[in-house]
């Protein structure tokens, strides 16, 4: 006969497993989940909105069975998010639990902005049209069937055309006669020297073969009002490249799309027969303010849009920051500086992720792809933070971007002396195929920070500068100190603009060092507005007490402009041994993000 004693024991026991079971600190959830669900892999939820909810439950009830940390698991499909996600102080972990949202063994779960179009109709030739819900009101991207396509533009391919002059005194540019007409939505992409700007056109006056075009405020007086970087004019070297675009007229070949924000109404050439297309609706998949010990391991982030230059234009000083204000002094010289003569306050892209005042946050294999601004952004306060193995590839703008690049009321000119971003390691990641929209953009991208690593990336196919360190343009000793660009690889980059180098830096850091980089294969650029003007390493203006030694380069083609006091420069250049070339780059254990790696542009030659 069975002891009744050992029966309830025997049931109690296997409840408290069941029910350890489903409280063990693992979350499921997947794009066929259901909220209402209680999070186990039978039941898994929908959203990680809800994943996160239920951990932040957990941790204010001091569960028991969450003394190793909480495992939110997303299992393999496409997560379509409506707002971004925010994570909180309340959903920091500790040393012991961290928070960990992860993919599931061998699945690929993507956090996307985008809303997925598939019902198209004929509308002319070639030419599909879809309708786009009404709730969508702008966006300047489109992916289908995974391939970034081009807004409608009146060049083929990569071709611009020149201005034939600019009008400061009435800000407008004379230019060629175009083909197209309306001026509704049309827009100026310009190249000027180590950067692009965007600007909405406002009218057009024809006389005879050229054409004088007007532009919207703001962006009207600070493209007219700012000296650096200008409109290039010179008979040598050829006048500022551009092109017009976003005209349903000038949808003239495959891959080309036009968006008719009155209709509501997509108009699309397919290149073969693709379906699919991913319409972006978020500029941003997830904000991170004030949290840590929480990590993302093997999520793919995908499918942003950047919706300011429809607004208010796109007028950038450097690296992609926008400019809020500028203008050229009558009289040269600040106090920390004797010959500036341009003052500028800047804005700042958003990115896909965004981390403020964050520590002990990590980053590991992950891929950030698709995207119109930046891929990740370590904005401020961010301390101890990790971003390893992971993948940045068909971004508009910066890939990996750190630290602050002065605040909107400070000029930009000025040594910042604030806390700074520190002790962030950008390790073993490949970034590749960045840059694509705005092209004075870079592969990684650190403003004033401390105690930076930025060791072993891979950065190719961008069009401008690989890796840059620093902000201010000031010798002045500031915030930045001790940071490390140690065996990295930087190769076919300057795509499209000049000024430029595969690692670049800025302003005073002591203590910093520069040294194992390999830096090969700069591309020519078509429109450069000097075209000698590149370089393999670049110390600009204020750069101070760094030491740069033991890199590999084809040549000593260095740059050192402008520098403060301080600095060492040894042994760089061909001679240096063949291991720092062989060891540069990722690290075995991460090759195995070479196969994402953007094909070379074997059209373009490159210099030597």
């Amino acid at each position: 006969m069975e002891c009744p004693t050992l029966r309830c024991l025997l049931l109690t026991t296997t409840l408290c497993a069941v029910m350890h079971s489903l409280h063990a600190g693992n979350i499921y959830v997947s794009p066929n989940g259901d909220d209402h669900n209680n999070g186990t892999a039978a039941q898994p939820k929908a959203t990680l909105q809800a994943a996160l909810q239920q951990a932040r439950e957990w941790r204010r009830l001091h569960d028991p069975a969450l003394q190793q940390g909480i495992h939110i698991i997303l299992k393999g499909g496409t997560y379509y998010l409506y707002e971004p996600i925010f994570i909180r102080p309340e959903d920091a972990g500790t040393p012991d639990s961290p928070t960990i949202i992860e993919a599931a063994p061998d699945e690929r779960p993507v956090l996307s902005g985008a809303i997925k179009i598939e019902e198209w109709k004929p509308f002319k030739g070639k030419i599909r049209v879809a309708g786009i819900p009404f709730v969508v009101d702008d966006f300047r991207e489109l992916w289908v069937d995974g391939e970034r396509a081009v807004r409608a533009k009146d060049t083929k391919g990569d071709s611009m055309h020149r201005i034939l002059r600019w009008d400061y005194k009435t800000e407008s540019c004379w230019i060629p006669t175009p083909v197209v007409k309306a001026t509704d939505g049309l827009e100026m992409f310009i190249h000027q020297w180590w950067a692009i700007a965007v600007l909405r056109i406002k009218s057009m006056q024809v006389a005879g073969d050229s054409t004088q075009l007007f532009f919207y405020q703001p962006e009207s007086k600070i493209q007219s009002s700012h000296p650096w970087p200008a409109p290039w004019e010179s008979k040598e070297f050829g006048n500022s490249a551009y092109w017009l675009t976003n005209a349903l007229s000038l949808l003239d070949e495959p891959g080309e799309w036009f968006f008719d924000k009155k209709t509501k109404q997509l108009y699309y050439w397919p290149r073969n027969n693709e379906k699919s297309a991913a319409v972006p609706v978020l500029e941003t998949l997830v904000n991170m303010v004030g949290t840590s010990y929480v990590s993302f391991k093997g999520i793919s982030f995908q499918h942003t849009t950047w919706l300011r230059p429809s607004q208010k234009g796109h007028v950038p000083l450097q690296a992609g920051m926008y400019l809020l204000d500028a203008y050229k002094l009558e009289t040269p010289g600040t106090p920390d500086k004797k010959g500036l003569e341009n003052q500028a306050w800047i804005g700042r892209q958003p990115a896909a992720v965004q981390l403020r005042h964050t520590d002990h946050v990590r980053f590991d294999h992950c891929r950030f792809e698709h995207m119109a601004a930046t891929g990740l952004d370590l904005v401020e306060g961010c301390h101890h933070d990790t971003i390893i193995g992971s993948l940045f590839k068909d971004i508009g703008g910066t890939g990996i971007q750190l630290g602050t690049f002065s605040d909107e009321w400070m000029e930009a000119h000025l040594p910042y002396q604030k806390p700074v971003c520190s002790q962030i390691l950008v390790s073993n990641n490949l970034i590749t195929d960045v840059t694509n929209e705005d092209w004075g953009t870079l592969g990684i991208s650190a403003g004033f920070v401390k105690e930076v690593s930025i060791l072993h990336n891979e950065v190719n196919e961008v069009s401008y500068t690989g890796i840059a360190v620093g902000w201010g343009w000031t010798p002045t000793v500031n915030a930045m100190s001790n940071n490390r660009i140690i065996g990295n690889s930087v190769h076919h980059y300057a795509r499209h603009l000049y000024d430029v180098a595969g690692i670049y830096t800025l302003s005073a850091q002591p203590g910093t060092l520069i040294t194992a980089n390999v830096v090969d294969s700069i591309y020519k650029a078509p429109y450069a507005h000097i075209p000698k003007h590149w370089f393999y390493m670049y110390a600009d203006e204020g750069t101070a007490y760094i030491t740069v030694k033991d890199n590999w380069l084809p040549a000593d083609k260095i740059l050192q402009n402008a520098n403060g006091p301080g600095n060492t420069w040894e042994n760089n250049g061909p001679q240096v041994s063949d291991s720092i070339k062989q060891h540069a780059g990722l690290e075995p254990a991460y090759h195995y993000l070479i196969a994402d790696r953007a094909p070379i542009h074997t059209e373009q030659p490159i210099n030597h």
